[in-house]
């Protein structure tokens, strides 16, 4: 008999985060764990209305969700809060049949609802701790003193990862963050694997063409959420000093969000609008592989990533990956295998990548190194990892 799971979550398809590909990768294996998932998430009424149903995904990943009313949450268009009394009433009828395990996604409602659903059902409950909050909430919330809100975020992390049976983190510096803020659950360093057939079979010859850029032209390739704490401004700034002497040369950032309308102002500001192309969010069944296909190198500059899946789906794609090695990027950019750690400095950043992008052998080497590396990262084998943790905690 299939085991039983209640996964509840504050975001998902059509909201494009690593939070909601975390989750459908997950989901998309563990049925072949004998693993059942339920999984409840909130109502995306007004980008379902302009996307006509279309998640960014053909698949459609939002149908696979109960979905629960939800609003707006001020100064914050991208993400919907739940409604708690039908979210309550959503979990008591998912979970009437022998659920065996409660699975929390994010720290806000969803945390809350599944505690409740906890003690509601008698089951164990466990989190994944995707986001290191303390490194980029005072991005939202400009007024407060940064002190003030790293010691918040640090005191509920520790408050509620304590209510749990079990923590997930997806890498090991973010379990020694948690373990330094004083969490006593148990945890579990499980990242998330990535579907590398997915990514590797992208046409990069005709995203180029599609997109008007030359077979021979330099191109590094950002893809992720285009938010103040992905530090994109810093690869704004670095391609300024390449684009000064390598002709041609085109930096890419696939993605949307908050941040978009200022880096498009300082792209003008440094007069380097030729040089980039903001192409927005992209298919992940088709549009995207080719992006990473078309691309010579991965440019990644965010400090706050718990693991950064986007440089394992590049290098799934043999592109090579060009990254600080901070947080969760350590270990996909330490081993070296596809990958270089990048200077955190504008001039040595931009140096390195310019003599990179005009090293053709290296590239190729790196490309297969990184297509190698991506190997060890299946999607399948993380989720056979995570039904034995699911069956360990039930079985207690």
């Amino acid at each position: 008999m299939a085991m039983r799971v209640l996964m509840v979550s504050d975001v998902y398809f059509p909201r494009i985060n690593g939070v909601s590909t975390s989750i459908e990768t997950f989901c998309n294996d563990l049925a072949a764990q004998d693993i059942d998932v339920t999984l409840i998430a909130p109502d995306y009424p007004q980008e379902a209305a302009s996307n006509s149903g279309n998640s960014g995904n053909p698949s459609n990943p939002s149908s696979k969700a109960q979905r629960v009313p939800s609003r707006k949450v001020p100064f914050d268009p991208e993400d919907r809060l739940m409604h708690w009394k039908p979210l309550l009433a959503q979990l008591q009828t998912s979970g009437r049949d022998n659920v065996d395990l409660i699975h929390i996604q994010t720290p806000f409602i969803a945390h809350y609802a599944g505690v409740r659903a906890k003690a509601m059902f008698g089951v164990p409950a466990i989190a994944t701790y995707h986001t290191h909050f303390e490194e980029y909430i005072h991005h939202y919330l400009p007024v407060m003193p940064r002190p003030l809100l790293r010691a918040a975020a640090r005191t509920l992390a520790r408050s509620q990862c304590n209510e749990l049976d079990a923590v997930v983190v997806p890498s090991q510096i973010m379990r020694d963050t948690l373990d330094d803020y004083g969490v006593t659950a148990p945890m579990h360093v499980l990242p998330t694997g990535i579907p590398i057939s997915q990514f590797a079979g992208g046409d990069g010859k005709a995203f180029r063409r599609l997109h008007g850029i030359a077979i021979d032209t330099p191109l590094a390739l950002y893809v992720g959420r285009v938010a103040h704490e992905k530090n994109i401004g810093f690869l704004l700034d670095a391609a300024k000093q390449i684009a000064a002497s390598l002709p041609g040369f085109i930096l890419m950032v696939a993605g949307e969000g908050p941040a978009l309308p200022a880096l498009r102002r300082q792209a003008a500001a440094l007069g380097i609008e030729a040089n980039v192309r903001f192409v927005g969010y992209l298919d992940r069944a088709s549009a995207l592989p080719d992006c990473y296909a078309a691309a010579n190198v991965f440019v990644f500059a965010s400090k706050t990533e718990t693991q950064g899946l986007v440089l394992l789906e590049a290098m799934a794609a043999g592109i090579p990956v060009y990254a600080f090695a901070a947080m969760g990027t350590c270990d996909i950019v330490g081993p070296q295998q596809g990958a270089i750690a990048a200077p955190d400095n504008v001039g040595e950043f931009a140096n390195g990548l310019r003599q990179l992008l005009q090293d053709h052998p290296r590239l190729m080497q790196m490309s297969q190194q990184a297509r190698q590396f991506a190997q060890s990262w299946s999607a399948p084998e993380r989720a056979r990892q995570l039904a034995a943790l699911y069956h360990s905690l039930a079985r207690h």
